[in-house]
């Protein structure tokens, strides 16, 4: 806890100017008015809390500064840590700058206070040392939206909110983008898909007024967008094809869920249903086969199929990893920090754990059957084949006569069964039958074995969700987290520093905590899930990181825009597409992605929005991109997950020596349909950082690696993209290089070249053309991977060569 503290504060200390500055003309004297939310929370939650916060277990010399009736109370000493008013009479301001016998935080813990920081503190219990409730914890209310001395530099609400924080700061907006840029920022961000040339040609071209209105409603209503915002769900739910652990067997049947996310965003559910149908769907009245799908979100949870894994121990698991999944995604709080101990930071305790936990103890794994669409003619046929069946095997029981009826029963049986399934001593059971009878009797044995065999299968096809356990179980704290070591009787309850719950019946349900979370009284799910979408479409969330809306996290950058949006959202019911139909309208949205030496200086990772976000596309996204250029793209939405083409190194290692690549155009889906196996996931994806879906992730990472520009080289999946663009290049019509190397960089980047890089890329098509006239005959033919005429192979490979440089362009994999 001490290193993790550590990391903290240098955290707070390296984003502290980030913190949202008081209002223009509020500096008094060189120094700004003191702010608890602002200046104190922050300090205190990150260098004290640990010791002196929530946990009663561990806090030291029974001092609690989280709320102020403890932190100025008398201590035991008979000093007070803090005295309102007289900074120099306070003990928490003497222990501060101590020596290292009395210095606080202890040495040995690596922490340390700035001078800024304890000048801040000092000021703070000097003006009074007033307290205030943590942000995030407030009632949402609508803010006004702020006046502007140039209103018509706003296209929306949203240009308000950040063009007053911009002037506040002194700087200016970026202008807005081209619109070759739009359409293919707008792409990326709505459909994961790269605008086609036509698209491009034709939204230049349009005159109307409302052109970029137009387009955001054409990708907001193409069946790629819920592929799309369903990929950045799937990362918060932890979806994955397998149960991890060392067993990670498969799970054949997740893909269901998978297909409920992307039909229920497409068709635009709204938010508060999506969570409810998430949540509790096998609860709601009449619950729908779809609903219960819907509730297969639990069932993403690892599970431990190990020979020797305790069951009951795995159970629990799966239930505190519900537990944790759930406020994460909805709330944005570090709710399994309680399961050990009550909450360092967050005033959630260890018993209040346990009564979330008490919702999800008493529910099970459960299977259901889905209709198949063949599944009516299917039930069909096998009647049918029965009556067939039974005619034939009275046609044997009539000319088998001298048979016994265990004889004859047996025979029946016997071919009944496949030939390819019978043992060598059924084999010889049955020619011993068969060698007294006379060939019109084996005609018919022969008749009936041939029905038998023509038997027509009814799929039953199966969906992962959860249900009510048929025996209830009694819910105890579990002390230290351990389930072996029950403590305290919990009965299910929501932490009592958010709003009441409010129960249908005797006893809550999930039912009711999903109803909890998504109550217009909860002052967090909506700002939660409106920074989550706002993190898509920008790079960064108004509160950073999107997965803490606690107090030990950073305050968010606009706090009125993010209440305003939060609060739009219900009053838009709860519509994700009307939500990002909004933040795309907006000219903050639409601003160029430039980057100013004046703003990089003072605001280097764009907290105030001077400019949009240029940033790398997702690891999925960057294999689409491949498919799509290079004419492979299998657009298919839904169905089970795909194996692409793997090295034989990987597939020689571990559980995918079993991997079979998927037959025909499958395997060119998109990279959301790529199996995840979680002990060994797809290299391509790991490499450019998709999450490794042991837990919910709210944030990827982005690094840059060699390893990365090795894949986009090397992997067979790229390989074969890189092949078929070149060959589409040779299918145009012009044989002038300056035309057809235009038309791919038009076609890789959603733009033309500027004169000096189409100089370039000639110039580079002419080496290429020199090395491949020299390159042997054999490598030759490795390169293109099919076998042409040698002008036309030498030709070809030129064209590859150029297609495989278009698409390493950092340009080629980044949204700007």
């Amino acid at each position: 806890m001490p290193r993790l503290s550590a990391f903290l504060t240098i955290a707070f200390l390296a984003t502290s100017h980030l913190v949202p500055a008081p209002a223009a003309g509020a500096e008094r004297n060189g120094k700004w008015p003191v702010d608890f939310q602002r200046d104190i929370r922050p300090i205190l939650a990150q260098n004290c809390f640990t010791c002196h916060g929530p946990d009663a277990a561990s806090r030291e010399a029974g001092l609690r500064l989280d709320r102020r009736p403890d932190a100025i109370g008398r201590l035991e000493s008979g000093q007070a840590a803090i005295h309102p008013g007289h900074a120099e009479s306070s003990e928490l301001i003497r222990r501060l700058v101590a020596d290292d016998s009395e210095l606080m935080p202890p040495p040995e813990t690596g922490r340390r206070l700035t001078p800024e920081q304890i000048d801040l503190l000092r000021r703070w219990v000097d003006s009074g040392a007033e307290y205030a409730g943590h942000w995030a914890y407030l009632p949402l209310t609508r803010p006004e939206t702020p006046a502007l001395a140039n209103p018509k530099a706003a296209r929306n609400e949203i240009d308000h909110f950040v063009l007053a924080a911009l002037d506040r700061e002194n700087l200016a907006p970026e202008t807005e983008a081209d619109r070759t840029t739009l359409i293919r920022r707008l792409s990326l961000d709505l459909t994961g898909l790269p605008p086609t040339a036509a698209d491009v040609a034709a939204f230049l071209s349009d005159s109307r007024n409302d052109a970029y209105e137009q387009l955001v409603e054409r990708l907001l209503s193409s069946p790629h967008f819920g592929e799309r915002w369903g990929r950045h769900w799937l990362d918060l739910a932890r979806y994955a094809d397998s149960d991890g652990y060392l067993g990670d067997d498969l799970r054949p049947n997740a893909f269901r869920y998978r297909d409920w996310v992307i039909e229920a965003i497409n068709r635009d559910l709204p938010f508060d249903q999506f969570t409810i149908e998430q949540i509790a769907g096998d609860l709601l009245p009449d619950a729908t086969l779809e609903q219960q799908i819907a509730t297969g979100f639990h069932r993403n949870s690892m599970k431990n199929t190990e020979a020797g894994a305790d069951r009951e121990e795995d159970r629990v698991n799966q239930a505190v990893d519900r537990v944790s999944t759930v406020g994460n995604v909805w709330l944005g709080l570090t709710v399994g920090c309680a399961q050990c101990h009550t909450h360092k930071y967050d005033p959630i305790t260890h018993h209040e754990f346990y009564g979330l936990y008490a919702f999800f103890n008493n529910a099970d794994d459960r299977d259901v059957s889905i209709p198949s669409p063949d599944q009516s003619r299917q039930k069909a046929a096998l009647k049918q084949w029965t009556v067939e069946r039974d005619q034939a095997e009275a046609a044997v029981r009539k000319v088998a006569p001298g048979l016994s009826k265990k004889e004859l029963d047996s025979l029946i049986k016997l071919l009944s069964k496949s030939a390819a399934r019978r043992d060598d001593d059924e084999e010889s059971r049955l020619a011993s039958m068969l060698e007294d009878l006379d060939e019109a009797q084996r005609l018919s044995l022969s008749e009936f074995e041939a029905i038998a065999a023509r038997k027509p299968i009814v799929q039953e096809f199966k969906a992962s969700t959860i249900a009510v356990a048929a025996k209830a179980r009694e819910t105890h704290v579990h002390m230290r987290g351990d389930f072996r070591s029950p403590g305290d009787i919990v009965t299910p309850g929501t932490p009592q520093f958010l709003n009441p719950l409010k129960t249908r019946g005797d006893a809550p349900d999930r039912l009711d905590l999903a109803r909890w979370i998504v109550d217009d009284s909860n002052p967090l799910t909506a700002r939660v899930a409106v920074n989550h979408v706002w993190k898509h479409l920008f790079g960064r969330g108004l509160v950073h990181p999107s997965d803490n809306f606690g107090i030990s996290g950073e305050p968010p950058s606009h706090p009125e825009l993010l209440d305003w949006l939060a609060s739009e959202f219900r009053r838009l019911g709860w519509s994700r597409k009307e939500l990002i139909r909004l933040i795309v309208t907006s000219a903050t949205y639409r601003q160029r992605s430039t980057s100013r030496p004046e703003v990089e200086a003072r605001d280097p990772l764009n907290v105030w929005l001077a400019r949009q976000s240029r940033l790398r596309v997702e690891a999925e996204i960057v294999r689409d991109l491949a498919l799509s250029v290079s004419g492979l793209l299998e657009p298919k939405v839904g169905g089970p997950s795909i194996r692409p083409a793997l090295h034989a190194r990987v597939t020689a290692i571990s559980r995918n020596r079993e991997w079979e690549v998927s037959g025909g155009s499958d395997r060119y889906r998109r990279g959301m349909y790529v199996l995840l196996r979680r002990a060994t996931p797809y290299p391509m994806l790991t490499q450019f950082d998709a999450p490794d879906t042991t837990a919910s992730c709210s944030v990827r990472e982005r690094s840059n690696s060699p390893l990365q520009a090795l894949t986009l080289l090397n992997d067979p999946v790229f390989l074969e993209c890189a092949r078929h663009f070149g060959e589409r290049l040779t299918r145009e019509e012009s044989s002038d290089a300056r035309v057809w190397i235009a038309a791919a960089f038009q076609q890789a980047l959603s733009r033309a070249p500027e004169h000096r890089e189409l100089d370039r890329l000639v110039e580079l098509h002419r080496e290429h053309s020199e090395l491949i006239s020299r390159l042997p005959a054999a490598e030759l033919a490795t390169l293109i991977a099919r076998a042409l005429p040698e002008t036309e192979a030498r030709e070809l490979a030129t064209r590859i060569l150029m297609a495989r440089t278009l698409m390493n362009l950092d340009e080629f994999i980044t949204r700007e």
